[in-house]
């Protein structure tokens, strides 16, 4: 099987220079000759990746989107460190090759990594990729036991042990997740003020044992092994990860997880195939992911999923604005509101029929 992620021509408004990259690369990259041919890969709504591909090498560029930046996010610096120290406890990251600080090579900050070729999974399975029940099962748990495996990384023994604060992890996310929203609100958003107070309300102490938290594990950003698509080779998109709960992470990973239960509406926004049958519910998946780390099943779920479903409308959100005010043109973004709107209902209904 040779199925890999595709990219396609670079969007307009988005393209980098190459008479100005090309030499930049050669001077910090060894063994680059020729002209790259320069395209973009089309899953992703916050950092820009392109693929730039030499005769001998194809290399993977991240750079900040184009318009307005949230402060704190789009730090190209500190996702290149992740990676480059990250590697040697977690394998499946990329490895990183260059971090270029001067803005004028492509008007802004970014790095370079190795491209990690496999299989990236979207919405639903490709044609040419026919997975049974089983298969599709055992692809969800090792998804599942590498969330696992990463939260028992030493991210001391990596060097990470400065990439945050553990202490107070879910005050400071819930607290600063509704400061982000509400300095993102457009006159078109919904409020969730009801959900905001549920989760002041029901914050709990953080997790005992603090982890690295990827804050965006989801199926497309892992890459599958186009020769055994069950096992998973590496893990993109590094962007927000820092030290903190790990019972967090895990609700940022279920507020994607779309199961085949869920209604239509739900069903219309998912962006991974996590509706097949073998596939785990989201407390099947939960439970699992107790089982695998060792600890006691997860009594407040239904708070680590609210969370993830406010945080991902404010990731929406804030991405919305940038549309709403003309700073990207990307079309996709047109109906993030709408998606913003639903996940503030999901929530609602959750909040409804919980016991805490």
């Amino acid at each position: 099987m040779t199925l890999t992620d595709q990219t396609v021509g670079t969007r307009l408004g988005e393209e980098l220079d190459i008479a100005r990259i090309d030499p930049y690369l050669k001077a910090g990259i060894s063994g680059l000759s020729g002209t790259p041919r320069i395209s973009q890969f089309s899953g992703g709504a916050s950092n820009l990746t392109y693929l730039l591909e030499y005769p001998s090498h194809e290399l993977v560029l991240r750079r900040p989107p184009f318009g307005r930046k949230v402060k704190s996010a789009h730090d190209m610096g500190r996702e290149f460190r992740i990676l480059d120290r990250l590697n040697a406890g977690f394998p499946y990251c990329p490895e990183a090759y260059l971090h270029c600080t001067d803005e004028s090579v492509i008007g802004a900050e970014f790095y370079v990594m190795e491209r990690v070729k496999g299989l990236i999974l979207r919405a639903e399975l490709p044609p040419e990729l026919s997975l049974d029940e089983q298969q599709t099962n055992r692809l969800c748990r090792n998804f599942i036991d590498r969330l696992v495996e990463l939260h028992n990384v030493d991210y001391q023994a990596c060097g990470l042990g400065n990439l945050g604060k553990p202490e107070g992890y879910v005050q400071r996310q819930i607290s600063g997740w509704i400061d982000r929203y509400e300095k993102a609100l457009t006159p078109d958003a919904p409020a969730w003020e009801q959900v905001k107070v549920w989760l002041r309300e029901k914050m709990p102490i953080d997790h005992h044992k603090p982890a690295i938290v990827h804050n965006d594990y989801r199926f497309d950003n892992v890459i599958l092994d186009p020769r055994d698509p069950m096992r998973i080779v590496g893990v993109l998109d590094w962007e927000l990860t820092t030290l903190g709960d790990p019972l967090m992470d895990l609700g940022n990973t279920l507020s994607y997880w779309i199961e085949a239960g869920d209604p239509e509406s739900m069903q219309l926004i998912r962006r991974q195939p996590s509706h097949l049958p073998g596939m785990l519910s989201r407390q099947a998946f939960a439970d699992y992911y107790a089982e695998r780390a060792g600890m006691p099943p997860i009594r407040n779920l239904d708070f680590y999923y609210t969370y993830g479903l406010f945080r991902l409308a404010g990731i929406v959100q804030q991405i919305y604005y940038r549309f709403f005010h003309g700073q990207t043109q990307d079309p996709r973004f047109a109906q993030f509101i709408q998606m913003n709107r639903l996940l503030e209902q999901v929530s609602l209904s959750v909040i409804d029929r919980s016991p805490l």
